[in-house]
């Protein structure tokens, strides 16, 4: 490893570790800045006495000064320690935990799918610029990637679960089935899954079709393709081998990036099919105005973006040596 990509990484690490720190902060207190009583809302029932409400602040330590909840707030964070659920009265690190799983692995399936897909559908469409297969991608790829979600989630469900019966109209499996082996509980929640990963795929499908296809009539236009057609290489070894390739800047980016936010899961396709993930997670934390939970879920989801961004910039920087001199 040279010095150059030395001190480029360095420079990096004291940038994630700075913008850590400005995001942990902004976590504590957007919280606090927000009008009303945290325990209050807890109990709308004005029968609970101002003692009760008393004695839960001092048990979530909201009786003491602010600072003294900030110093408290960043020793308990770097040590772990996100805090007590309002809501379940749970850990909220155990909380999101539990949630995880479910998320990584619907997201995981559909960022795959969609950056495989989007950078093939992309690449052919730049090379057949103006044809009719060309018009006919970028159509379909705008209209995947205007249309909301949730709306793409309720014409699933609509169409394929409730007219004709073909998916369950939500969760991750079977309520009061038993699997006998394995490979049933997996068949079991791919069923469950299609739905939501179809809407997933046709979420990101769009924006990589059209980021592909740009950055690749950008590549066309370059002196080495031309160097490359005189040279007499194929037309196949000049898309694959050289566009292509130099194309995948912007995309590695952006799939870094949602890779990052997929442990924010995507609230309203997990609301829809009623998903047991971390945006579904924090959705029900809103409506029960779990404050602990939601800036737990909210810090974690801000440094998985936050390294992903860094881990993308890394990368970048070793694909494209510019970069690094930047």
């Amino acid at each position: 490893m040279s010095k150059g990509q030395v001190k480029y990484i360095l420079k990096k690490v004291l940038s994630l570790l700075i913008t850590l720190y400005i995001v942990i902060t902004i976590n504590f207190f957007l919280f606090r800045i927000m009008p009303g009583n945290a325990v209050r809302l807890m109990f709308l029932d004005p029968r609970v006495s101002k003692e009760n409400i008393d004695l839960m602040m001092k048990k979530f330590g909201l009786d003491k000064p602010l600072w003294m909840q900030y110093l408290i707030y960043i020793r308990e964070t770097v040590s772990g320690n996100l805090g007590i659920s309002f809501w379940k009265n749970e850990p909220v690190i155990n909380i999101i935990m539990s949630r995880l799983p479910q998320t990584i692995i619907l997201l995981t399936i559909a960022i795959i799918v969609s950056t495989s897909l989007g950078i093939i559908l992309g690449a052919y469409s730049a090379w057949r610029k103006g044809s009719l297969t060309d018009s006919v991608i970028l159509g379909l790829s705008l209209i995947a990637y205007s249309i909301p979600s949730f709306w793409n989630g309720i014409l699933l469900l609509l169409v394929f679960s409730f007219w004709l019966n073909l998916f369950p109209l939500g969760g991750t499996g079977s309520i009061g089935i038993s699997h006998a082996s394995l490979m049933e509980q997996i068949l079991d929640f791919a069923w469950h899954s299609t739905l939501p990963l179809i809407t997933l795929i046709l979420y990101y499908l769009g924006g990589y079709v059209m980021i592909m296809r740009n950055s690749m009539l950008d590549v066309l236009s370059e002196d080495y393709i031309v160097a490359a057609y005189a040279k007499g290489l194929s037309d196949k070894r000049i898309l694959w081998r050289h566009a292509v390739r130099n194309a995948l800047l912007p995309v590695t980016t952006i799939t870094a990036l949602n890779f990052g936010w997929m442990i924010a899961g995507v609230i309203e396709v997990e609301v829809v099919f009623s998903w047991p993930g971390v945006g579904r997670l924090v959705y029900d934390a809103i409506i029960q105005r779990d404050y602990p939970l939601l800036q737990g879920a909210f810090l974690i989801i801000a440094i998985s973006v936050i390294i992903a961004n860094f881990i993308s910039d890394i990368i970048y920087g070793f694909l494209d040596p510019r970069i690094r001199k930047g």
